[in-house]
Formats: C-alpha cells, structure tokens, sequence
C-alpha cells in the first residue's frame, strides 16, 4: 500500500497573532510552527496503516524552507519519504492542484491529510483534490479500517456519525478520534536526518485567490455579573446589550 499523507506548517495555537504592513503580511516574529493538528492525526493513522498492514508513507508539503522542520518531524514519526512543493500555501486550489499533480505520478492507495488547517480554516483541499483526480473523497473521518482494497470509515455528521465503506483509492480528511497522536522517539528523529527529502519546484497552476489584508477578532468585553435574585437587571442586559433575547 502507498499513502500519501499531506502536511500544514502552521502557528502553534498559543501563538500571539499579529500582522505588518497596513494588516496585509502575517507577522512572523516570534511564532512557533507545529504540524497541523488535523494533519497530526492522519500522519498517526497512516503509522498505524503501515504498522498493520505494510505501507509506505510519503509525507508531502506544499510550502517555503522554513517548513522542513515540521517536515522531518512527520518522517520521524514514521514516514518513509518527503516531498517539498517550494512555494506559498495561501490559496486552497493551487495547494490542491500540486497535491494532485504528484499523487498522479506516485498513483497512491490512500491520500490522508487534516480536515482542515488551523491557519486558513479552508477545509476543501481533500475535496478538490478527490475532483481533480476523480477518486471519491471523505471528511471529517473519525475512524478507519482497512482490509485488502476497501475501506470502512466513520465519518462524523451534524448529530452523529456515518458509517462508510468504500474502494481504494480514496481521499480523506481526517480528525480525532482516528488515532493518537505520536511522538517521534530519538531512533526516528535520528533516521529522519537520512530519509529523503525531495524539493520540487510549483507547477504553472494561477492562485485563484490572492489575500488583501488580515483582521484580527474584536477583543472581548468584560464579563458583568448581576446579583442573585436581580433577574430582571440580567433580562434587561440580555435584551439591550447582549441583544440574544
């Protein structure tokens, strides 16, 4: 089996987020970078995946230098191999477009990556990538089991969950509970330094979107506390300052 397992590099969320030039470039400074939790859980699930049944990982990014950290951490996780797209991941069909251009050439089993990211929050790169490869794609999976070429899947619905089962290949987008999280031991970190890392260079894919300036939310109010038995101050708060009633 061959699984390609796709990678964000993107700010811790105790990152203090902030932005330069007139709230058009994300300010950097500072931040520490991790893998995408949602990512987290399908490369763990694919460690799994080759654990049980014998598979080869190739852990794919689309994103600048400064991504290779997270890289390496995902083969010493457990990846065999890595690929590097060199370029920005700011829009959600060029990621998908690159992403789809390589498993092309590799013609994976299982193409795994988060749900979503947890910077842009976009959430449609496993569909487009499902489209433009014609291969069904499911999200969010919450659990996965595979016997010889098909696939058993939960998949999480408003309400409840929805059991699945379908043919490889297939494209997912995973959340917890899928698989635990893993953390790299010093005999993965060491083998890491020596699995291959190959950086390629974008295709001639347009970004359909282009960012014109951030905002950050508004800050939050104080919380007002109103005495026990004043229910009718704590209506009259709902009503003209809350505005939920």
């Amino acid at each position: 089996m061959k699984i390609l397992v796709c990678i964000t590099h993107v700010p811790d969320t105790t990152s203090k987020i902030s932005f330069t030039e007139d709230n058009t470039s994300f300010n950097q400074q500072g931040v520490q970078y991790i893998i995408g939790p949602y990512d987290d859980y399908a490369l763990a699930k694919a460690v799994e995946l080759k654990e049980k049944n014998g598979a080869e990982i190739t852990v794919l990014n689309v994103g600048l230098s400064e991504t290779e950290p997270s890289i390496r951490k995902a083969l010493a996780i457990g990846a065999d191999k890595a690929i590097r797209i060199n370029a920005e991941p700011t829009d959600s069909f060029f990621v998908a477009k690159e992403i789809a251009e390589i498993a092309r050439k590799e013609s994976f089993d299982l193409i795994m990556m988060g749900r979503e990211s947890i910077d842009y929050n976009g959430g449609i790169v496993h569909g487009i990538v499902g489209e433009l490869l014609g291969m069904p794609s499911v999200s969010p999976v919450m659990t996965l089991t595979i016997e010889g070429d098909n696939a058993l899947m939960h998949k999480e619905i408003e309400g409840g969950k929805q059991l699945l089962e379908a043919k490889l290949p297939l494209v997912l987008g995973c959340q917890e509970p899928i698989a635990e999280w893993k953390i790299p031991n010093m005999r993965g970190i060491m083998s890491a330094r020596k699995k291959p890392l190959e950086v390629l260079e974008p295709s001639a894919t347009d970004k359909a979107t282009h960012t014109t300036s951030f905002e950050l939310p508004a800050p939050r109010s104080a919380c007002k506390l109103v005495d026990a038995g004043n229910e009718e101050e704590l209506v009259k708060l709902l009503k003209e300052e809350a505005k939920v009633l």
